[in-house]
């Protein structure tokens, strides 16, 4: 994992034409999205429809995003991050948490951008599966370059989900997620593209997630 240094961001939302700054504190963030040899390793379940051991996870909900991240922390003897409430399907968050977990909405473009103010950290081509490369599918992670923080695939190859909830007076439960699939146009892959659905139906082969972790201090 990658540490991420503390600073702050301004995050916004054009369809509601709001601009508001958050701090991040520093954190620990995944490399490369998790991938299906990962995946498998943890939850000995393989979801995704591309096949392939450093391809990325992907058909994933967002609940089997932080229920992996749950596993994960408990094969490491760290803490869970969420409680899952099977009887009605709540699931709560604790940030403070020492075990893996999702990054924040605020902490994934935050840590995309990696100290610039740019919609994206280099050349579309050389950092990124789209459409016009991706040739329908997804790709082993790592091949295109890094951002400034040796961070890959933060645009492109699947969307990750976010912790946020996004609006819950509008969408309720629906969660966020970041940075553009092997499926978009050069439009949608923009580091501050902000889309949501629901955590526990939705899927699809464009859409995989990333861990996190707050940084303990020694």
């Amino acid at each position: 994992m990658v540490e991420i240094p503390s600073g702050k961001i301004e995050m916004r939302d054009d369809r509601i034409k709001q601009k508001w700054t958050v701090e991040i504190e520093a954190f620990l963030l995944a490399k490369f999205p998790v991938t299906q040899e990962l995946y498998f390793d943890v939850t000995k379940e393989e979801p995704s429809t591309f096949k392939g051991n450093t391809l990325p996870v992907e058909t994933i909900t967002w609940k089997e995003a932080v229920s992996f991240c749950n596993a994960l922390s408990i094969q490491s003897g760290l803490n869970p991050c969420y409680f899952i409430h099977e009887e009605n399907e709540e699931i709560t968050f604790d940030i403070k948490s020492n075990g893996f977990r999702l990054p924040t909405e605020a902490e994934w473009e935050y840590a995309c951008k990696a100290g610039t103010k740019e919609i994206r950290y280099g050349e579309l081509n050389k950092i990124s599966w789209y459409k016009e490369n991706s040739e329908k599918r997804t790709h082993a992670v790592g091949q295109k370059e890094p951002n400034a923080w040796g961070l890959y695939d933060m645009l492109g190859n699947v969307w990750e989900w976010c912790s946020d909830i996004y609006d819950e007076a509008v969408y309720g439960s629906y969660r966020i997620f970041r940075g553009g699939g092997w499926f978009d146009e050069e439009r949608g892959v923009m580091a501050t593209n902000r889309r949501r659905s629901h955590p526990l139906k939705f899927k699809i082969d464009d859409l995989g997630f990333r861990i996190a972790r707050n940084l303990i201090e020694k």
